[in-house]
């Protein structure tokens, strides 16, 4: 392990044990995991393999993050709503497994939405609020592969979507 893993893992609290409590201890809330909007689920389990719709940037009922990169929205505003996106992952993987950390083996993958104006190129940039995020709650396990692309609109306006890939330990 390299030394930058290291202090990684050394900086995540061993001691918590459910992914709620991983987050409070970020300093950051967990909110419900959000219904479906339509005619699908928010998440299905297929072995060990959990598939999380794509989750958009929202705080209680409101998206605070609407219109494209490069044209309404500022580069750091489409980080923090990919940090936003990111929770509600977390809080749909909290559903699925009780709220237990253990329960995750791996954040295998993310797919980043990101609605942009033309000539907008930085969806990567955005999509590290999603990664950074996932990584600081999962550690190691949360490292992860991922597309960043970009889109010309998100369901409700929302300027970025998430969705995962997560293997499941046995319960």
């Amino acid at each position: 392990m390299n030394t930058v893993n290291a202090s990684l893992e050394s900086s995540i609290d061993s001691t918590v044990s459910t992914i709620s409590a991983r987050v409070a201890a970020l300093g950051l809330t967990l909110e419900p995991a959000a219904a479906p909007a339509a005619n699908y689920v928010s998440f299905v389990q297929d072995g060990h393999l959990l598939h999380i719709s794509g989750q958009i940037a929202r705080r209680g009922n409101a998206v605070p993050y609407t219109g494209q990169l490069g044209a309404d929205v500022t580069e750091a505003d489409g980080i923090e709503a990919a940090r936003l996106c990111a929770l509600g992952v977390v809080a749909q993987i909290a559903a699925a497994t009780g709220d237990r950390l253990d329960r995750v083996a791996r954040v295998v993958k993310l797919g980043v939405f990101v609605a942009s104006a033309p000539g907008f190129s930085r969806q990567s940039v955005v999509a590290n609020g999603a990664s950074d995020l996932i990584v600081e709650i999962f550690g190691e396990a949360g490292r992860h592969a991922r597309s960043a692309v970009g889109v010309a609109m998100l369901p409700a306006g929302s300027a970025v979507e998430v969705d995962a890939v997560v293997a499941l330990r046995e319960h």
